[in-house]
């Protein structure tokens, strides 16, 4: 009998199983999936005032997490760590940037950066949680 469970973290050997599996399925299917994560610090006179994270896999780049502290916002931190991913990223075979925000977040902020909206998911009951999907194309 298969028992599952709730687990909130995962130990590292977790990960190394998710990886190799995700590697053995993609390779069967003729197709190099490198998923490789990323993370891009801002800091000031070595106060932390910024982060992007992601990942890197098949012919993507997906941004995770962009957060910068409440009293660094508007100094074009945020912009300066998506043109970091894009400068690191470009020329290495990889076809478009892409992401997910919320309608109270940064919408019209990614836009401003070149990404345009695929798609967005409305919520039924609360308009700040419609889902923008965004690509960015390089």
């Amino acid at each position: 009998m298969i028992n599952i469970e709730y687990k909130e973290n995962l130990d590292e050997e977790f990960y190394k199983i998710i990886d190799n599996e995700f590697n053995k399925y993609a390779l069967k299917n003729k197709v190099v999936c490198n998923y490789t994560p990323f993370a891009f610090i801002a800091k000031e006179e070595n106060k932390f005032v910024g982060i992007i994270t992601g990942n890197s896999y098949y012919k993507e780049i997906h941004i995770s997490d962009l957060i910068v502290v409440e009293e660094y916002r508007h100094k074009h931190i945020g912009s300066k760590l998506i043109e970091a991913v894009e400068e690191y990223f470009k020329d290495k075979g990889f076809e478009n940037i892409n992401l997910t925000t919320y309608e109270f977040q940064a919408p019209e902020f990614y836009k401003k950066c070149g990404f345009n909206i695929e798609f967005i998911r409305k919520n039924k009951e609360n308009s700040k949680l419609n889902k923008y999907f965004l690509v960015k194309y390089i």
